[in-house]
């Protein structure tokens, strides 16, 4: 992690950005260690910086993986890839975005070589890029919209894309709007159903109803068809 807390006096005074000390974001982690040890378990950092707190909880994830699977080198590739689908990141500046991934990558690849030597495969690791790709966005978790090169709010809303191991080797992937995943359990307004619904930016219009208990589920805005693993670049 770096040492240094500030990158200038100017980014602090424009964008109130001071990144969190090692000590600290161990500590944090520490509270929710056995969330932290849970390979699936997804963690969001809304304003992730070049991933202080995102490299920790990877750190941990892999530690349970090797610790696991690093005998066997397909174990350890597709439950290394899952640790690494079940973090997220939003933030504001594109240069952090681009740091975070490169280093959370790196991370990542200096565990692989390690672990897995001579069976190191060029495809496993292009896709544990293409997840950071969609799993780190430059955008604005306050508004939940993605953000342009002058950090103002586009028309696009943050959308995450939910992996999962459903077989011993292929990833399904259903991608979903952050707001709606934040207000699945939140009532509509007048309590009317989703149906009835006029507004076509409306949240609700990406809920379900469950019929027996009334609570609002997240409908996916994508689903793709369960993908090798080493593939996940074609789903585009």
């Amino acid at each position: 992690m770096p040492e240094k807390q500030i990158k200038s006096r100017q980014r602090v005074a424009d964008h109130g950005e001071v990144f969190t000390s090692e000590r600290e974001v161990k500590a944090m982690c520490d509270l929710v260690e056995q969330e932290c040890d849970r390979i699936d378990s997804r963690f969001l950092e809304p304003a992730c910086g070049d991933g202080n707190f995102l490299a920790e909880v990877l750190a941990r994830k892999l530690a349970i993986v090797k610790k696991r699977y690093g005998k066997n080198s397909f174990d350890y590739e597709r439950y290394s890839l899952l640790a690494v689908s079940s973090i997220y990141g939003v933030e504001l500046l594109q240069d952090n975005v681009n740091t975070c991934i490169e280093r959370l990558f790196k991370q990542w690849e200096k565990d692989y070589k390690a672990t897995c030597k001579s069976s190191c495969n060029d495809q496993t690791k292009e896709s544990v890029r293409y997840i950071l790709s969609k799993n780190i966005l430059c955008g604005n978790a306050l508004t939940m919209m993605c953000v342009d090169d002058n950090q103002q709010d586009t028309n696009t809303p943050i959308i995450f894309p939910e992996w999962s191991l459903v077989t011993s080797a292929l990833f399904k992937r259903r991608d979903f709007r952050l707001d709606v995943l934040l207000k699945a359990n939140e009532k509509p307004e007048n309590s009317r159903q989703l149906n009835w619904i006029e507004d076509e930016d409306s949240i609700y219009n990406y809920l379900d109803q469950n019929p027996v208990t009334g609570e609002y589920m997240p409908k996916p805005l994508r689903e793709f068809e369960p993908i090798h693993y080493r593939r996940l670049k074609e789903n585009g």
